[in-house]
């Protein structure tokens, strides 16, 4: 009996440490597609209720991009406390993760489909803008730390 107590015990701490993972995502990437949703078309073209939708709706995208790559970095480093045991390891794995998919993305929505475009003012590197690199390498390491400051240490057996 004890081994399904442990085993939902560890789970609980899983689904915990997600959430807030999730949570730290929601609340940084909220603020950065506000800060940068200028830079985009939509603002140009939109009125304010369909753009308050798309910074929404980009958010929870962001949040699952956030997740995926939190979770890629707890099967790669094989623990799901690396947030606290293997912080640079697992903010490396989610870095890179997360630019390489947000370089394909900007690519295919951009240029492939036209889901969105780029206000003229958005900076470029190579034709993929400026601010979802910068998104994406810069809040990795503030999720970490974040979650560092908001979690006491609680190490996997």
């Amino acid at each position: 009996m004890r081994a399904v107590g442990n085993t939902m015990s560890r789970m609980a701490r899983m689904v915990r440490f997600a959430g807030l993972w999730s949570a730290l995502a929601f609340a940084f990437n909220l603020a950065w597609e506000i800060a940068h949703v200028s830079l985009y078309t939509i603002w140009l073209s939109a009125d304010g209720a369909t753009i308050a939708r798309a910074v929404f709706h980009c958010t929870l995208g962001d949040v699952v991009i956030a997740l995926g790559a939190f979770a890629l970095a707890g099967i790669v480093l094989r623990r799901f406390d690396w947030p606290m045991a293997r912080p640079l390891a697992g903010c490396m794995i989610v870095t890179t993760s997360v630019m390489a998919f947000t370089v394909w993305s900007e690519w295919y929505n951009v240029y492939r489909t036209g889901g969105w475009g780029y206000a003229p003012k958005m900076p470029t590197i190579y034709g993929i803008g400026l601010s979802p690199l910068l998104q994406w390498l810069l809040l990795p390491p503030v999720l970490v730390l974040a979650f560092r400051a908001l979690l006491p240490v609680e190490l996997e057996d």
